[in-house]
């Protein structure tokens, strides 16, 4: 099968991945094969190339937000047959027994293990995923449509729930890439009024069409304050600004994999009237599972830009250079 392949990690406008010829891969126990329809590329895969996460290993095959079709089925797999359409996401498979397992938690398990980190994942034609770690994908959404779900979707839906914003409530979502365009589409479902931060024109022009009620810069400030706000943009700057647009009791949620240093903040200035501040760590499968039955009732409509797989480091460099407005997806 045809794969972009990491074999050293570095800035990717330098081509960081290569195209290679490798095995197809056999699913074992518990696992299925899946031939790839379609991989959204996350900007946690941007980290993983230029080397801003600790790699537990080279070569990898990156990319964790999969749809494709079950090509075959490993001994004891049940709950998949051959044809049905999947989904696979950053968590490929966690331990079941340690003390966050067996508390809803899954996502912080010490020993969870990550799609396109830990194992080979979609930058390529086929992927072996676990069944258990695996979605059924509605048939509403075409394949590219519904790639960007699988991440960008779940950690900020996930996001969302973590932040404890209630119908009503005006939310601040700073940045404005694949996660914060499908965040947008949920919290307005659920009653929300959104206000957007970000840099480039574009991407506010797309705030606007999906609901935002105000649009701006990262340093300006609408006329009111928020009840909570999530930054999406891996930009520790960003911190103290926006604790201080939240209103009293306000939530601050940090929804990246990777951020760059946080500003010394100011107790009373940014913290005090029980202003907190928490972060996402990855998704639990139940997350997955909430957002994939809500997406058709919403319903999401994402806003893709398809690149072929040759093109990776393509759409990569976009992404870096913050030229593509809602998501990339590569479609092998």
């Amino acid at each position: 099968m045809k794969a972009m392949l990491l074999e050293k990690t570095g800035p990717v406008s330098v081509s960081s991945l290569a195209g290679k010829d490798r095995p197809a891969p056999a699913p074992g126990q518990g696992e299925i094969s899946v031939k790839i329809n379609a991989c959204a590329i996350c900007r946690t895969d941007l980290h993983i190339v230029e080397g801003d996460l600790d790699l537990p290993g080279l070569p990898v095959i990156p990319g964790h937000q999969i749809i494709g079709r079950v090509l075959a089925a490993g001994s004891g797999v049940t709950r998949f047959s051959e044809g049905a359409r999947v989904g696979i996401a950053w968590l490929n498979s966690t331990c079941g027994h340690c003390k966050f397992c067996r508390s809803d938690r899954e996502n912080l398990c010490y020993d969870a293990r990550f799609t396109g980190f830990h194992t080979d994942g979609g930058y390529a034609e086929e992927v072996i995923v676990p069944a258990d770690f695996a979605y059924p994908v509605p048939d509403d959404l075409p394949d590219i449509q519904a790639a960007p779900l699988l991440c960008a979707g779940i950690i900020g839906y996930r996001a969302l729930k973590v932040s404890g914003i209630e119908s009503g409530g005006r939310l601040g979502l700073y940045g404005f890439g694949a996660s914060a365009h499908i965040t947008i589409q949920v919290a307005r479902h659920t009653g929300c009024e959104v206000y957007v931060f970000t840099r480039g024109p574009a991407h506010r022009e797309l705030a606007e069409d999906l609901g935002a009620v105000w649009a701006g810069e990262p340093g300006d400030r609408p006329n009111t304050k928020l009840d909570a706000s999530i930054i999406f943009a891996p930009a520790g700057e960003l911190v103290p600004p926006a604790l201080e647009a939240l209103d009293r009791s306000g939530a601050l949620v940090l929804a990246g994999i990777h951020m760059s240093p946080v500003p010394e903040l100011e107790y009373e200035k940014h913290l005090y009237y029980e202003r907190s501040i928490k972060s996402v760590t990855a998704s639990t499968r139940q997350d997955g599972e909430e957002l994939l039955k809500m997406a058709p009732e919403i319903p999401i409509r994402t806003q893709t830009r398809a690149f072929s797989l040759d093109d990776a480091n393509l759409a990569l460099t976009l992404l870096a250079e913050g030229r593509i407005n809602g998501a990339a997806v590569l479609v092998p």
